[in-house]
């Protein structure tokens, strides 16, 4: 079995990308889904994150209000190392279980979409590591575009994650997205057929 480990910045495509590796055939082990089902109300995480941050990063409805805890963490590095000791080995947990199905189905190749795979410096974990690589002017386009996110709000986010240099330096394959989406599906394509010959 091939562990891929896929990253990107916000904005990037990565979702994109790992949605088409999925389509060939891939188990996809996406960290920021679990991110999210680990907060869902009733959990033991989002009960530690209201207990750390208050009731002000929850919605009227009981939920996580993601863009008021976003915006309390992403300017201050001590309250995101915080929130982060409280989601990672939950994440961590449920990651492990998914790979232990993944496994005992035979799958050939397991793709863990990771945001902050090299901000957390996980390549090792991995077999090879896939980025996918936009320029940050058009990621600040883009999610401001998608998300409603103001421009700084995003430049703010990119700033925080790794950069460029350093997230390509981690590249075993890099998948370029700053033309077309039918370029990115023929890119995708190609990444594939090279990851079926690297796990076999």
């Amino acid at each position: 079995m091939l562990k891929v480990g896929l990253t990107g910045g916000i904005g990037s495509g990565k979702s994109a990308v790992s949605a088409a590796l999925a389509s060939y055939g891939a188990v996809v082990i996406d960290a920021d889904a679990i991110a999210r089902e680990v907060v869902e109300p009733g959990t033991p995480g989002l009960a530690e994150v209201v207990a750390e941050f208050g009731e002000q990063v929850l919605t009227p409805e009981g939920r996580l209000d993601r863009p008021r805890l976003g915006e309390l963490v992403f300017a201050d590095e001590s309250r995101l190392a915080r929130l982060n000791a409280i989601i990672h080995p939950k994440v961590g947990e449920r990651s492990g279980r998914l790979m232990e199905e993944a496994l005992a189905s035979n799958a050939e190749i397991v793709v863990y979409d990771v945001p902050l795979l090299v901000e957390n410096g996980l390549e090792s974990l991995y077999d090879v590591v896939v980025v996918v690589d936009t320029p940050d002017e058009v990621r600040v386009e883009r999610v401001s575009r998608d998300r409603g996110m103001p421009r700084e709000q995003v430049r703010a986010r990119i700033a925080a994650q790794a950069d460029r240099e350093t997230r390509l330096a981690a590249a075993d394959f890099v998948v370029d997205n700053s033309g077309t989406r039918q370029d990115l599906a023929r890119r995708v394509q190609e990444l594939w057929n090279e990851l079926v010959e690297h796990a076999r």
